[in-house]
């Protein structure tokens, strides 16, 4: 059994049902990574995995309980979520945002202890800008504060890090350089990572186990060569794509797509 898991998953906004009925198991020490058209439901998913959202009903189970029951500190020492596009409150230096990766280990008046100070310089070491510490987080590059939240999130010392669309508005360079510093804390640190990319052919090298979702609903999970087929990206995207290899990572790549537009396509593909 897995450490985080649903069972009977319903999300609603309002009268609006958004995710239904979904059962989700993620696997330990690997990454997920979670695709969809816009407004399936990933994000959504994400955030009722780590209890920014309550769920019209069903259950999330973080260690065999209900996160629903556990306190806010305890969720946040054991899982650490980072949104789509996060902002920090101007003026703030690098070990100082990083410091509030802290927070649900401090007691009383908040003082960070020599303990807290060591795992901040570690989390900042291991995303590589301990040297930025002092700098201000909003003179970094977009490659770089994505790190910086990263490290906010290691500083929490959590086993899961649960990630929505890490590399939205990077450039194709530090998209691969943040991917990449996940990979390294998953296979070095074994952090379970949970991601919601838009990039199909970034889920599936980056993946150990991907799941696909269409109108609140998971499609397809498995194994990347499982995912990236001719006939789950039509059923979630309504697209005729060619699947190839990588030739560097052995995984599935879409190769190119077209948008299907006659229905004559779907009932030759069934």
């Amino acid at each position: 059994m897995s450490r985080l898991y649903a069972e009977d998953l319903k999300v609603a906004y309002g009268e609006r049902e958004i995710v239904k009925n979904l059962k989700i198991d993620i696997p330990d020490r690997e990454i997920t990574t979670i695709i969809g058209p816009n407004g399936c439901g990933k994000s959504t998913v994400l955030k009722a995995l780590s209890r920014i959202l309550n769920p019209k009903s069903g259950t999330v189970y973080l260690d065999g309980k209900s996160i629903s029951k556990e306190s806010t500190k305890k969720i946040a020492q054991k899982m650490a979520i980072l949104p789509q596009a996060p902002d920090s409150p101007d003026g703030l230096t690098v070990g100082e945002l990083v410091s509030y990766g802290r927070y649900p280990y401090q007691k009383g008046f908040g003082k960070l202890t020599k303990k807290d100070y060591n795992v901040i310089d570690w989390a900042l070491s291991v995303t590589g800008i301990l040297d930025y510490k002092e700098r201000p987080v909003d003179a970094l590059s977009g490659g770089q504060r994505q790190r910086v939240w990263i490290a906010m999130a290691l500083a929490q010392e959590t086993d899961i890090i649960l990630l929505d669309e890490p590399t939205t508005y990077l450039d194709l360079s530090h998209q691969l350089e943040v991917l990449e510093l996940l990979h390294q804390l998953n296979r070095d640190e074994k952090r379970t990572i949970v991601m919601v990319i838009h990039d199909l052919n970034h889920a599936a090298r980056f993946a150990h186990h991907m799941v696909a979702m269409k109108e609140g609903s998971i499609v397809k999970e498995g194994k990347a060569e499982e995912v990236m087929t001719h006939k789950v990206l039509f059923d979630v995207f309504n697209i005729d794509a060619e699947i190839g290899v990588d030739p560097r990572t052995r995984k599935p790549v879409c190769l190119t797509y077209d948008l299907v537009k006659s229905e004559q396509y779907e009932k030759n593909l069934a």
